[in-house]
């Protein structure tokens, strides 16, 4: 920005009518830009100024807490950030009421930690992406609701936005609004805020949102069932969900070559055995007696070892940020794509691609999630992926690449031509000019 050393500004107003990328002037828009200007907002009034100095400028804004998810996407053509990390206060917290009121650059550690030390917990488990990005543990609760990765758990408690009560955001027009309330029965009107869960940033600057939290259980048990392939692990999870034993996590580890140093999972044994994965959670009497019957209901599928508590947590984390696929790995260099299809068509679908790629893959959710690392390629072998996908009727997003493969594929699976209108019109609803988190959902648009 004219008048600038490109850096870290704390905003304290509009920037001039007519802005050029940092480093840059009008003889040199063709170049790439030299640095970066974040702006670190001090307030909702700051949110406000610099949105509309954006929109009188015409210069798009990509929108970071701490910058740990910034490698999700297509590649955005911006060189102005607006920083939320200073809006990290916890507004409100009330346990007896299992509800939290925070501002969206606050760190999802310390909020974690807050709400532990009451024994609560956000039920969803938000994923951790530190492990599988190979960035520092530094996520925030703005990214946690934008981006809407939840965990093991999401096959009982829901997703991220099942848990979001409400919101205060700036739209792309650079005027605040509320959405949703502080009690979790609130259905008047359209439920507005849910739209925030999983925009990656592109409708809104969310500023505070208020989640409901729930109480930790007593106790929990993991039946692991070893030695099944993709398929018979498959029947075996389908079996305990549809049982009477209110199973929260259920998940299947294949065996594979690749694989080493797993986490908490090799405490499970060699990683060269495959282990399915069922968790039990509740009082401790409750859930010890709910495996001891779900082992005898699946004793067809092998005997079930049984682990407690600590171990089980461990386990269970390591499945939920995909330990194995860590960037620190042995596939860390591997794109990662993150599938979501019917649970019936998992194992099906995650084997195929296994064996035609040369790839390796893990289960979530029963089958109904699949966590695909796939051989290094200019596409992430996204064609053919794709359209496997599409026949099993999910979809599939590309977590992981390098960035000159971002650019050439679609990281977001591509919407049918309805629900793509219909996205299009939310979108400009909120911000017409497309200011915010420009291009980072569709490719192409960032230009």
């Amino acid at each position: 920005m004219p008048g600038l050393v490109p850096g870290i500004h704390v905003f304290f107003g509009a920037w001039p009518k007519k802005t050029w990328m940092a480093g840059t002037s009008p003889a040199m828009t063709n170049e790439k830009a030299a640095a970066v200007d974040t702006l670190k907002v001090r307030d909702v009034k700051d949110v406000e100024q610099v949105v509309r100095a954006a929109l009188a400028s015409e210069q798009p804004l990509e929108i970071v807490g701490h910058g740990s998810k910034r490698a999700v996407g297509q590649p955005m053509a911006t060189n102005a950030l607006l920083d939320l990390s200073a809006l990290n206060a916890v507004t409100s917290y009330e346990p007896n009421e299992l509800i939290i009121t925070v501002e969206a650059g606050a760190p999802l550690n310390d909020v974690k930690s807050l709400i532990d030390s009451k024994n609560q917990q956000f039920a969803f488990e938000p994923m951790n992406t530190s492990m599988l990005l190979g960035t520092p543990n530094i996520g925030t609760i703005g990214g946690m609701i934008g981006a809407g990765l939840a965990g093991p758990r999401r096959i009982k408690a829901g997703g991220a936005r099942d848990h979001l009560l409400g919101a205060h955001a700036v739209s792309g027009f650079g005027d605040s609004f509320k959405a949703g309330g502080r009690v979790v029965k609130n259905v008047t009107g359209y439920d507005l805020c849910k739209l925030l869960a999983g925009s990656w940033g592109t409708l809104a600057v969310m500023t505070e949102v208020t989640l409901k939290v729930m109480p930790k259980a007593e106790s929990e048990r993991t039946l692991v069932l070893r030695g099944l392939d993709d398929l018979a692990a498959n029947r075996a999870m389908t079996a305990a969900l549809g049982s009477p034993f209110d199973v929260s996590g259920a998940a299947h580890v294949p065996n594979s070559a690749f694989r080493e140093g797993l986490g908490a999972l090799v405490e499970l044994g060699s990683v060269r055995q495959a282990v399915t994965l069922l968790r039990l959670e509740g009082i401790t009497a409750s859930a010890a007696h709910r495996a001891v019957s779900l082992s005898a209901m699946l004793a067809s599928f092998g005997t079930a070892e049984i682990v407690e508590d600590a171990v089980s947590a461990a386990i269970w984390n390591s499945v939920r940020d995909c330990a194995p696929f860590a960037a620190g790995g042995a596939l860390g260099a591997w794109p990662v794509w993150r599938i979501v299809c019917p649970p019936a068509s998992g194992g099906v679908l995650g084997q195929a691609l296994a064996r035609d790629t040369g790839g390796d893959v893990i289960y979530d959710w029963g089958g109904g999630l699949i966590w695909a690392a796939l051989p290094p390629s200019a596409d992430a072998s996204a064609g053919m992926l794709r359209s496997r996908v599409n026949a099993a009727g999910g979809h599939a997003t590309l977590i992981r690449a390098a960035e000159p493969v971002r650019r050439n594929v679609d990281v977001f699976h591509p919407q049918a031509a309805g629900l793509a209108s219909l996205s299009k019109r939310v979108r400009l609803s909120f911000d017409p000019r497309n200011i915010l988190n420009r291009g980072r959902l569709t490719r192409g648009a960032a230009t």
